[in-house]
């Protein structure tokens, strides 16, 4: 029995290493395009506002302070 189960462990393995690597891919992606655009920023600002908070607060944790305060100012000032 235990033989029999050995090839379906190893998939069932090799699916979750692979949704794992995709996630972490997926986050280094969407970290990469908030931290390079303010216009995507501004997207997310309005599709997916609690993702923007928490790239908001990672970014404050590693010391870059003040991203929150100029998209603010720069979307207020592109509204009036």
């Amino acid at each position: 029995m235990a033989r029999t189960m050995e090839p379906l462990a190893k998939k069932i393995f090799k699916g979750v290493l692979v949704v794992e690597l995709l996630g972490v891919f997926g986050a280094y992606f969407l970290f990469n395009r908030m931290n390079t655009s303010q216009d995507f920023r501004q997207t997310m600002s309005k599709k997916f506002p609690f993702i923007l908070e928490v790239y908001y607060k990672s970014i404050e944790q590693s010391g870059m302070y003040g991203v929150r305060e100029q998209d603010q100012e720069k979307w207020l000032n592109s509204k009036n």
